[in-house]
């Protein structure tokens, strides 16, 4: 027999009390006065040897009853034949402080249990032992080894973390600690086990790990999963279309969902969904917004008492303003300059060939390229420079054009190239509705009997699988009349036909015209996210930013900090790491002024609240036995199962029953044990 805490035996000497007292405890007798006594002497005799067994008796039982109380806190133990260990532990504990760990069980949240488990672990051991505390967060402090004292300190201090990392992560870096340590290599997991972290697929056969599921029976939760618009850009004065979807994770369905938007200040009821289980719901909310510049907005659901995923934080920017730049041979289009003349907020800049500023391309949201001849190859660069930095390039060519500049122009964009001039006159008979440009323009009453263009003079094009063309209108013989092209982050929208009424007349057709345009001109608008997720790296973009090379800028929300800031042209990227901990809106700060804002919200990764039972922890690693699960029943008292699995069996339970036993018989012996 061992003992875990031996300096408890010097207690033992207390034992030297109850002896103390039993040998110098005197009792005053009363002197009575008889005439005989000689009948007394026997009953005397007889009355002395019975009191003297039953005090020797019931310091027995009191001696008894001390030494097995004083071995129960010394915690006795019997070693095993197999897995015993000797010589110094490092042992690394894990604590699951995700979400998912804010589930109550009994009114206390899994955190608690969690943290209390852990602490148990780190008594368990000697103050010899090394141990290392890790959490979701991965912080630079938990990755060395520390003492007891600090191990019950950190474990203290550990709180709730938007940050998820998945469980064969967690146990490769504590494998990474351990490659340091000496001794007894010893993990523990404490979590819940939710199926969406858990992968636990471990080949070091030297590590013992050590996986406690500390779960709830609750696994009903709901989620807003994602949001986005219906388009590039949300548009001022116009309806906008904003996507949200709603997911149902559990198999139990779900019903009289209230969904709300929070805009303003001012809380907007938007519906009432009913989610199946297991299933995801889409609902399209219209915001029409009647101002420009930085907007934000909560999306909410009502859903208890998994809370962290109810709410989705959205930041947008509208515009005040599209504008295009018209690149003209001759004189300017009439038609085009009505278009933007007629919509509030579009500006039209005409400029010749002979005189552009090559410069200001990144100020424009559309560049027309309206019946030029010859495009040089210094304008070409440019061109696609501007398309690869996001913009939109629309191609008017002209009649008689030099096919080898534009050819070059359209090799560089990834286009397919224009073969030769064609005088038949063809109608285009397809337009395409399922590409952004004609999406969501027309009714279909109104799509079906729309009036498409006519061409008298287009150019052929070559004719071959391109991956990036998609064509938006087709002539009756399938050849392309409107083509598009992806270059990088930009677009190249291609006409067979000049813009002239004598060539084409699509200007006349006022109801194709106008919407594709306008719709070329906003898509360049590729809007930032409507919200980034909240993790250990996180970069976000800004566009447009003054002085992005030689200004410190700061974001500020629920806390101010200092990105680290890579300025790329009028782009600035910033590199969060972190230190964003809380779902929110936080702004992009240089001096005073607010120059952007982004919505940061937390991982729906833990949305799913389904967990691996025991049983199932078991059967993921069937072969490998130095990965063992320790049920809730042995986690009753794990300090004892840690101690019984490193060292042998815990007798303290049984000395202190043995305590109790010789209580319970020292006072029979008072009560029922006659002395005379």
């Amino acid at each position: 027999m061992q003992f875990l805490y031996p300096g408890f035996l010097w207690a033992l000497t207390a034992l030297a009390i109850p002896i103390i007292i039993h040998l110098f405890y005197f009792r005053r007798f009363k002197r009575v006065y008889f005439t005989n006594v000689r009948f007394l002497k026997e009953i005397k005799e007889e009355t002395s040897n019975r009191s003297k067994l039953k005090n020797l008796l019931i310091l027995l039982s009191r001696c008894l009853a001390l030494a097995a109380l004083v071995f129960a806190f010394a915690q006795p133990f019997i070693a095993t034949k197999s897995d015993i260990k000797q010589g110094v532990n490092a042992v690394s504990i894990f604590v699951d402080n995700s979400f998912s760990m804010t589930a109550k069980k009994d009114d206390i949240p899994l955190l608690d249990y969690a943290k209390d488990k852990a602490r148990s672990i780190v008594s368990a051991y000697s103050e010899e032992d090394k141990f290392q505390v890790i959490t979701h967060d991965f912080e630079g402090r938990h990755q060395r080894w520390i003492s007891k004292e600090d191990a019950l300190s950190y474990i203290d201090e550990i709180v709730s973390t938007p940050n998820v990392q998945t469980i064969d992560k967690v146990i490769n870096k504590q494998n990474q600690l351990f490659t340091s340590a000496l001794g007894n290599k010893i993990s523990y997991v404490i979590s819940d086990f939710q199926k969406s972290i858990t992968n636990v697929a471990i080949k070091d056969t030297s590590i013992e790990i050590n996986l406690l599921p500390i779960q709830t029976g609750q696994d009903k939760n709901l989620s807003i999963d994602s949001v986005w618009f219906d388009g590039p850009i949300p548009v001022v004065n116009q309806s906008n279309s904003l996507v949200v979807r709603v997911k149902n994770n559990s198999n139990v369905d779900a019903e009289q969902i209230r969904l709300s938007l929070k805009q303003d200040g001012q809380v907007k009821p938007i519906g009432i969904l009913d989610i199946p289980g297991n299933t995801t719901v889409t609902d399209t909310v219209v915001i029409s917004v009647t101002k420009a510049g930085r907007q934000k907005g909560i999306l909410s659901i009502t859903d208890y008492p998994v809370q962290f995923d109810d709410e989705y934080f959205i930041a947008y920017n509208v515009p005040d303003s599209i504008q295009a730049l018209c690149i003209n041979d001759g004189l300017s289009n009439k038609y085009l300059e009505a278009i933007f003349r007629g919509v509030k907020g579009f500006n039209l800049t005409n400029q010749s060939t002979s005189g552009l500023q090559y410069q200001r391309f990144g100020n424009y949201d559309l560049i027309i390229m309206n019946e030029v001849k010859n495009i040089s190859s210094g304008l070409a660069s440019e061109l696609i420079n501007y398309m690869r930095n996001g913009g939109n390039v629309l191609v008017f060519p002209a009649k008689g054009i030099d096919l080898g500049s534009f050819n070059s122009f359209m090799s560089l964009a990834g286009g397919q190239s224009l073969v030769k001039a064609n005088n038949t006159k063809k109608e285009v008979s397809l337009l395409n509705r399922d590409e952004f440009i004609f999406k969501d323009v027309y009714l279909n009453s109104k799509g079906t009997n729309l009036k498409l263009p006519v061409s008298a003079y287009s150019y052929d094009i070559m004719s071959g699988a391109s991956i990036a063309e998609e064509k938006l209108m087709s002539f009756r013989d399938g050849t392309s009349y409107m083509s598009k092209y992806r270059l990088e982050d930009g677009q190249l929208f291609v006409c067979a036909s000049p813009l002239d009424v004598a060539s084409n007349d699509l200007v006349l057709n006022a109801e194709v015209f106008v919407p594709m345009v306008y719709k070329m001109a906003i898509s360049r608008l590729k809007a930032k996210p409507l919200a980034y997720t909240i993790a250990n790296r996180i970069n976000v973009e800004t566009v447009n930013v003054p002085k992005a090379a030689e200004a410190i800028f700061k974001i500020k929300g629920d806390q101010e900090f200092i990105p680290t800031q890579i300025p790329q042209g009028r782009k600035l990227n910033l590199q969060i790491n972190n230190n964003i901990k809380k779902a929110g809106f936080y702004d992009l700060i240089l001096g005073k002024d607010v120059v952007d804002n982004f919505a940061f919200n937390y991982n729906r990764r833990e949305s799913d609240m389904s967990v691996y039972n025991t049983s199932e922890l078991e059967s993921l690693n069937p072969s490998n036995t130095k990965i063992k699960v320790i049920s809730e029943a042995k986690q009753a008292d794990i300090a004892s199962t840690v101690i019984e699995k490193d060292k042998g069996i815990a007798l303290w339970k049984w000395f202190l029953l043995a305590t109790l036993i010789f209580l319970l018989i020292e006072t029979l012996l008072i009560r029922f044990l006659k002395s005379k």
